[in-house]
């Protein structure tokens, strides 16, 4: 069986709050995601009948909103499998963690899943290389 990562945390390219609020819905039946904060908004959806916080940060890194769901009780066993999901339904492109991060391993090594299955491992931020 598949290890289920604590906390799930994928990064979306340019996207509406109309688009996320459909997609959390469809996904935990989150209700509409709330101002939290200066570029903060949090919902809490539901999975298998457990409770799953959701925080969204506006531009968290390169013009991509940083989604986070604070629980492992999500429809995805990792990072990677709700970013493929993100992608597809919200047809942008949508970047995460490698797996799980280790010291020592290089933190700027993203994965990066483009709608219709595209996918390759990134540096990011771009360092120019």
């Amino acid at each position: 069986m598949m290890e289920r990562f604590p906390d799930i945390e994928v990064y979306l390219a340019r996207v509406t709050l109309d688009d996320i609020n459909a997609w959390l819905q469809e996904a935990l039946n989150a209700p509409p995601l709330n101002p939290a904060g200066k570029g903060k908004w949090k919902t809490r959806g539901k999975h298998e009948g457990e409770e799953v916080p959701v925080l969204l940060v506006d531009s968290a890194a390169d013009g991509f909103a940083s989604l986070w769901f604070d629980s492992h009780h999500t429809p995805w066993h990792t990072d990677q499998e709700c970013a493929q999901h993100a992608a597809e339904a919200l047809q942008i492109e949508v970047r995460c963690s490698l797996g799980g991060w280790h010291p020592g391993d290089d933190p700027d090594r993203f994965w990066q899943v483009l709608p219709g299955g595209q996918e390759k491992a990134i540096e990011w931020p771009d360092s120019g290389r």
